[in-house]
């Protein structure tokens, strides 16, 4: 049935009878039964026509809702909650292409697939544009079921492997994307005078239990801007989660890897310390050992060339 389909108006009123003149006079009675006859005859052509739109539309669903064809920016959305270190990948790709005036949600000639932030790479189909994400380590090689890719830049040398014995080309460009938080963001995080934390434990999602009762623990289950903004106020971060070190050398604070359980698998931790320029990862066991340990080396990472592989020639339809 259609909508808002302009309704003839109708006279449906009959004229009120006179006591003892309308009631009297035959010709009275014949004016009332020729209106009642025109209502009737109106009222049928207006049922009339509405039973046709039905037959009509019968058997046709409606149309889809409008779907431009936009940039879609894929990350690891879990379940069971936001994972900051996922999030941040909206954050920082939004960012980067807000300042240079560009929006994903822009009309395009075609549909694209981004993958930043993330070991995300067993998830991403022939055409995806990668800029940063990282091979996961745990997940089996047919897993991996691209035989194309767009590649911009990765989290580490050894995606960039992984991916060059594939016969995917790949430049030299390494870095997680979320490294540049500081550098992007520096008015949201600007430089403490003083760190207030000592020490900050950043678990990863799966060894968030293990950390109860500690002191200073960052849930990486919290807001991001909460979580970063914890992690830039340490003076040392001890971090089983990756994007807990990630945020760390964004801001150049020393931190810690503590290895708590077996849960994830350490190439992906590996790639990204040898992607920031570090000679090897450095692994602790305990909450003890971390504390004691020497900090991992400095980070050297290539922000320039990170930010300048970002793709914005997506945007250049």
């Amino acid at each position: 049935m259609v909508e808002n389909e302009a309704t003839p108006a109708v006279e449906c009123a009959t004229p009120l009878p006179v006591a003892g003149l309308a009631e009297s006079k035959p010709e009275g009675r014949g004016v009332r039964l020729l209106e009642e006859a025109a209502v009737a005859q109106g009222v049928r052509k207006i049922v009339r026509k509405v039973r046709g739109l039905a037959r009509r539309d019968r058997g046709h669903a409606p149309p889809p809702p409008f779907q431009p064809n936009t940039i879609e920016l894929f990350y690891w959305k879990s379940p069971l909650g936001v994972n900051f270190g996922d999030y941040l990948s909206s954050v920082i790709v939004n960012k980067m292409a807000a300042d240079a005036g560009c929006f994903l949600d822009e009309e395009r000639p075609r549909p694209v697939r981004l993958l930043g932030i993330g070991s995300i790479l067993h998830f991403a189909r022939n055409g995806d544009v990668v800029w940063g994400s990282g091979i996961n380590g745990k997940i089996r090689d047919e897993r991996h079921v691209f035989s194309s890719l767009d590649v911009r830049a990765v989290r580490g040398p050894l995606t960039r492997d992984f991916l060059m014995r594939r016969g995917i080309d790949v430049p030299e460009v390494f870095g997680d994307p979320g490294i540049l938080v500081a550098d992007l963001l520096g008015c949201r995080f600007p430089k403490p005078a003083e760190r207030k934390t000592p020490v900050a434990f950043v678990p990863n999602f799966h060894d968030l239990p293990k950390m109860e009762g500690w002191e200073n623990v960052v849930s990486p289950l919290d807001y991001w801007a909460s979580v970063v903004r914890r992690i830039s106020e340490a003076s040392h971060v001890i971090s089983s989660s990756l994007h807990g070190l990630v945020i760390a050398d964004a801001f150049g604070i020393p931190c810690t890897y503590l290895r708590l359980s077996e849960e994830e698998n350490t190439l992906k931790y590996e790639d990204y310390v040898l992607g920031v320029g570090r000679a090897r990862l450095d692994i602790t066991r305990s909450r003890e050992e971390a504390v004691r340990a020497s900090p991992m080396g400095t980070a050297r990472p290539d922000l320039a060339r990170l930010k300048a592989s970002f793709p914005y020639d997506l945007w250049d339809c």
